[in-house]
């Protein structure tokens, strides 16, 4: 089940999705972002605050906010919480050295009653190794008040515009 057949669920068909996108900084978030716009990836600069995109798709209108992930920014995610109908949290997966600090903040968003129910992706960004399932994701945190969807293992190279969903 994807995040869309999700909210199908639960919201009437013609209406506006709000997805936040959050993860660290440098973990690909506005790179996944633009490549879901169809814009180019090839200068991507670090997001100071946030960028927000709609994008039309069956009959959803979705408002995707990518916050920046720089750990003085942090502590205003909440900020963007309200009305927020699903998030995806982007892990840069290549980077090992700071895996306990990025499950330490998806545990602080798992924790949020603000996002109580809301349902969760996680993309698992910079696959190294393809078809290699990440399963480091499993000791980061517990889900409580999550709807996890699916961990999604995801490459997006700009050297040659691969990209892999």
């Amino acid at each position: 089940m994807g995040l869309l057949d999700y909210l199908r669920k639960f919201k009437k068909p013609e209406t506006e999705v709000r997805i936040l996108i959050l993860g660290l900084d440098n973990a690909g978030k506005t790179t996944i972002l633009k490549n879901l716009c169809k814009e180019d990836v090839t200068h991507i600069t670090p997001t100071q605050g946030f960028n927000i995109k709609s994008l039309a798709y069956n009959s959803f209108k979705l408002n995707i906010w990518d916050v920046g992930g720089q750990k003085s920014i942090r502590p205003y995610w909440r900020n963007y919480f309200d009305t927020t109908n699903a998030m995806i949290y982007v892990i840069d997966s290549s980077d090992r050295r700071r895996m306990e600090e990025t499950g330490i903040e998806l545990q602080q968003l798992l924790d949020e009653d603000k996002l109580s129910g809301v349902p969760l992706l996680i993309f698992a960004n910079k696959q190294v190794t393809p078809n290699k399932p990440f399963s480091r994701i499993n000791c980061l945190c517990s889900f409580r008040h999550f709807t996890f969807l699916y961990l999604q293992n995801i490459s997006i190279l700009q050297s040659n515009h691969y990209y892999s969903y």
